[in-house]
């Protein structure tokens, strides 16, 4: 909540010639202490602020320094509360609600009856995916391990990281940290998790930025040749792209493209049915022969 405060902060001192420290803490619900630390780390990174005592003193930006209004336009400003209302689709709560109430606190041109751009960052696992969200941001801001119960295609494991970014990405949510048992930086998926919990306190190390370019995280190691009938196009379209098939004299759409491994290969052709058929490699479309006839042969069993 740091940033968003500091971000508040600033924006309420665009809007108003001076506010107190008091005044302040009321809006944003925290301490004197804590807003003069805001104060001090936007000074320290370039907002020239000032403090004046007595009547009619408080905070304010340095004269000869003012910054114009027009540093935040309203389409700006007007993004940062889309960001923020964003951040509510996945918090359980209304804290960013609230935040956004007091960032337009005096500014109502900036919030038109119709807003534009709506942004809901939820999932079908909101219900459990907003306490992990809350728990690892804690977690975070105290300097606290994480401990959790992980499940990938490898199996499950129990694992404790430092955990130091929260990410939204791919259409899911992520923590960044450094785990214990694989001494390295690692990425693990927030609905992957179970039974997580805080642990001990730790001295936070340097941490690089993940590094989240797909070619990277995914890497395109294995490639197939698939073709697809017509009534598939729209999800070609949507997860590869119009440029991403030919579409063939008899109609067929084929498509050539590259996948991590073998196991993520097949099972994505597998959600098409028999809408599709796999021509390369030969050897996975000799597994996926197999595989159909044990499906074939446990389903008529049933019978």
């Amino acid at each position: 909540m740091k940033m968003e405060r500091m971000i508040g902060i600033l924006s309420i001192l665009l809007q108003q010639e001076r506010v107190t420290a008091p005044e302040l803490a009321r809006r944003f619900e925290v301490s004197r202490r804590t807003i003069q630390r805001d104060i001090d780390a936007l000074c320290r990174a370039g907002i020239p602020l000032v403090t004046t005592q007595g009547a009619g003193g408080g905070i304010s930006i340095m004269e000869g320094y003012r910054v114009d209004r027009t540093l935040l336009t309203t389409p700006e400003m007007q993004a940062i509360l889309a960001g923020l209302r964003s951040l509510d689709s996945v918090s359980g709560n209304r804290q960013y609600a609230r935040l956004m109430e007091k960032l337009s606190a005096g500014a109502g041109e900036l919030l038109p009856g119709g807003a534009c751009m709506l942004i809901d960052l939820s999932s079908w696992y909101k219900s459990s995916l907003a306490p992990k969200i809350e728990c690892i941001q804690a977690a975070i801001a105290q300097g606290q391990t994480i401990r959790f119960m992980y499940f990938s295609p490898k199996g499950k494991s129990t694992r404790t990281i430092e955990p130091y970014y929260l990410i939204f990405h791919w259409s899911a949510w992520y923590v960044w940290g450094w785990c214990l048992t694989r001494q390295d930086f690692r990425l693990f998926k927030l609905g992957r998790m179970t039974d997580l919990a805080t642990g001990e306190p730790f001295v936070p190390r340097p941490a690089p930025r993940p590094d989240l370019r797909a070619e990277r995280i995914f890497p395109p190691r294995y490639p197939v040749t698939v073709v697809f009938q017509p009534e598939h196009q729209w999800r070609l379209v949507e997860e590869y792209g119009a440029d991403s098939f030919t579409q063939q004299p008899d109609g067929l759409l084929r498509f050539e493209g590259f996948f991590p491994d073998e196991a993520s290969a097949l099972s994505w052709i597998l959600t098409f049915g028999d809408g599709a058929e796999l021509l390369e490699p030969p050897q996975l479309r000799e597994k996926l022969a197999q595989l159909g006839r044990r499906l074939q042969q446990k389903y008529e069993r049933r019978n």
